[in-house]
């Protein structure tokens, strides 16, 4: 088996379906299969949409048990040499994985994530740099917009924005990332203390520690719809995000530096509450109104440690 292909499903079976579809037409010149593993959804149809296709492994959460413990779930039964983590809001355009393992058999020691697109085919954030105390600053103070063409305080590279060689990166998104399966097995998968959000940032992390490389493939791309299985709960969405930029910092950094990593992040939501607020009352906008009282709930939101 060449490829184990794990997919965390979370309702929007539509979406799925589409995945799935896609993966299947584009996918071909190797051995694969797909698991899916639900994580508890309360929609019907599923097994129907399963059904459809051959190597494909479904497994049941009665319940949402996370995103790193799904996908860690779907690791254990993997049995392809490389694993391919895939969001189930993404779109096949090509044979994207034939094209990522031809290159990969020539390396070592890599993780691999392709190039994103939105669904216009425009291109998408595709790979950002760890956080850091001064990505913190930037991206909470706007830093980054007031001065867009400074390497220092841009949260994201240029040389990151589009990127359009084979690059070595920080991370790249959990939407589509590629590696050898004992690797991510060595590295005990996703860190199922993070519920969602940043798994991803932390398995590369890690990873680099280790000694291996992250690597952005730019010659072939998916498309990637973002966010889709959690937009209809802004609050859900902005609060686990929240969270888990919170316990990046508590896993990777102490004491002064812990500190001044987490100041920006509540500094920047008092910072952003009266900005939608105002907004919101301006423009009749009942979306900006709730975005203010989201950013407002933020500043007393404090995850346990779990790091300790």
């Amino acid at each position: 088996m060449d490829v184990s292909v794990i997919i965390v499903n979370y309702n929007n079976f539509n979406l799925l379906r589409n995945c799935l579809e896609s993966l299947y037409k584009h996918t071909h010149d190797l051995e694969f299969e797909v698991i899916v593993v639900d994580n508890g959804s309360s929609e019907a149809g599923l097994e129907n949409i399963c059904s459809t296709y051959d190597n494909l492994i479904l497994i049941k959460n009665k319940e949402n048990l996370g995103f790193s413990k799904a996908n860690n779930i779907g690791l254990s039964l993997a049995k392809g040499k490389y694993v391919l983590f895939l969001n189930n809001d993404t779109i096949f355009k090509e044979n994207s994985i034939k094209k990522i393992l031809d290159y990969v058999q020539e390396t070592k020691n890599v993780i691999i994530g392709c190039k994103l697109l939105n669904v216009d085919e425009s291109w998408q954030q595709s790979t950002a740099n760890f956080p850091t105390i001064l990505n913190s600053w930037s991206s909470n103070f706007f830093l980054y917009l007031l001065f867009p063409n400074s390497p220092t305080l841009n949260k994201y590279y240029l040389k990151n924005r589009n990127i359009k060689e084979i690059t070595e990166v920080d991370y790249v998104l959990g939407a589509f990332m590629f590696g050898l399966r004992k690797d991510f097995i060595d590295l005990n998968g996703f860190d199922e203390r993070f519920y969602f959000y940043s798994e991803d940032i932390d398995l590369c992390y890690r990873y680099k520690k280790m000694g291996g490389k992250i690597i952005l493939f730019p010659f072939t791309s998916i498309i990637h719809i973002g966010g889709a299985s959690v937009e209809s709960n802004h609050w859900f969405k902005i609060k686990n995000k929240f969270i888990s930029e919170i316990q990046f910092f508590q896993k990777h950094s102490s004491g002064l530096s812990f500190f001044l990593s987490i100041i920006p992040m509540y500094l920047g939501n008092l910072i952003r509450f009266p900005l939608f607020l105002l907004l919101g009352i301006f423009m009749m906008n009942k979306n900006f109104i709730n975005r203010s009282i989201s950013h407002l709930r933020l500043t007393i939101v404090y995850p346990k440690n779990l790091f300790q």
